[in-house]
């Protein structure tokens, strides 16, 4: 590097976008571990608590992908295909596209839907209470980063 400056700014710019990629990377596989972590206890609830034992394999997806898409109107105000129709190219699902604060949320109201569906909770109030639980969080996390950028 002593030898050529030009060599050195070529060196150095190279390192700089080898870690800004290795830290995309982890950011994408950051936020999908988040969005798995409560996702164990919202199917553990659905399985228990909204899936007879007499349906089919094909029935108990439907219940499941329904169960999701509640979570999903909720936070993003439309179905995984409603999604899909609007964004036919891009690839991907709704929630691989959801920013960090977006997947916090989902996270949060996946526990707090189980609890609703352990206590029976009919889904059209789970809806709207997970609608106003969304809007309550994602206020709180958009005004916190906020604030942290004026910093």
């Amino acid at each position: 590097m002593w030898i050529s400056p030009r060599f050195q700014l070529l060196l150095v710019k190279e390192f700089q976008r080898l870690k800004e990629e290795e830290q995309r990377s982890l950011g994408w596989s950051a936020r999908r571990e988040l969005a798995k972590i409560n996702y164990h206890i919202h199917t553990d609830a659905v399985r228990h608590n909204l899936i007879p034992a007499e349906l089919t394999p094909q029935q108990t997806s439907v219940i499941y992908a329904n169960e999701a898409d509640v979570l999903n109107v909720a936070l993003f105000g439309m179905t995984a295909r409603e999604w899909r129709e609007t964004n036919p190219k891009v690839k991907g699902n709704i929630r691989d596209h959801a920013t960090i604060n977006e997947l916090i949320c989902l996270s949060n109201m996946e526990n707090l839907n189980a609890v609703l569906i352990n206590e029976e909770v009919p889904q059209r109030e789970r809806l709207v209470k997970l609608n106003q639980t969304a809007i309550h969080q994602m206020k709180i996390l958009t005004d916190t980063e906020k604030r942290k950028l004026l910093k």
